[in-house]
């Protein structure tokens, strides 16, 4: 099934390159493109692409129709694609519900990745910013902590170590012999156990919690995360 795309940039040349380059693979298909803030809205409300790349500064609030989008419209899956660099920026928009955080600077394969990514559950950081983004987020200033480990389910734990091995939604639910939906609704569940606002936070409570201390090594943290 091809992914449906809509870009959001203010910079007109860029924003037609974009298209032109993605509209030639055959997995995306390509469905509206917009300079600044009110296009992200209207392209979401009217279209519902299944991945919205657009720049934090585009004209307009960009963090305002962010989060307006991943309030009410969690069906689309939002990926900045942006010149900053800032850390707390990154984590910022993370914490806001946006999937994916791709560097201008990044390839045009990454970036595709990155569609793909997010668009099968999971959330994407550019190569080198995802390090620095999840040490960051150790820090308490950046990051609610749990106050304390509740007991994790069996089920869980195993959720919790595919999401380690960087496991998408759907090859967690068919290692599991599960459906996506319910690896969705465990993932809920271990955010409010773990005091985690995203996927990313879940990963850091966890090693934090050291719950699999009687399973075994932790296989570790890929840049990406389901």
């Amino acid at each position: 099934m091809s992914v449906s795309v809509a870009f959001v940039d203010d910079d007109p040349i860029l924003l037609e390159a974009l298209v032109s380059l993605y509209s030639g693979k055959n997995d995306l298909e390509i469905v509206a493109k917009g300079e600044n803030a009110v296009d992200a809205l209207k392209i979401v409300e009217e279209i519902l692409p299944h991945v919205l790349v657009l720049d934090l500064s585009i004209r307009g609030d960009a963090m305002a129709a962010i989060e307006r989008i991943g309030r009410n419209f969690q069906a689309t899956r939002i990926i900045v694609f942006t010149e900053n660099s800032n850390v707390e920026t990154a984590i910022q928009v993370l914490n806001h519900g946006v999937a994916g955080y791709v560097l201008k600077r990044s390839s045009a394969d990454e970036l595709h990745e990155a569609i793909r990514v997010v668009h099968d559950g999971g959330t994407f950081i550019t190569a080198g910013l995802a390090t620095k983004v999840m040490m960051a987020m150790k820090n308490p200033d950046l990051c609610r902590h749990p106050a304390e480990q509740e007991h994790l389910s069996s089920r869980e734990e195993q959720i919790l170590t595919y999401l380690l091995r960087g496991s998408t939604n759907r090859e967690i639910a068919a290692c599991l012999d599960i459906s996506v939906k319910t690896v969705k609704h465990y993932m809920t569940a271990l955010m409010q156990k773990l005091g985690a606002r995203n996927r990313v936070e879940v990963v850091l409570a966890a090693q934090r919690l050291n719950v699999f201390a009687n399973g075994g090594a932790n296989p570790g943290v890929s840049r990406r995360l389901n």
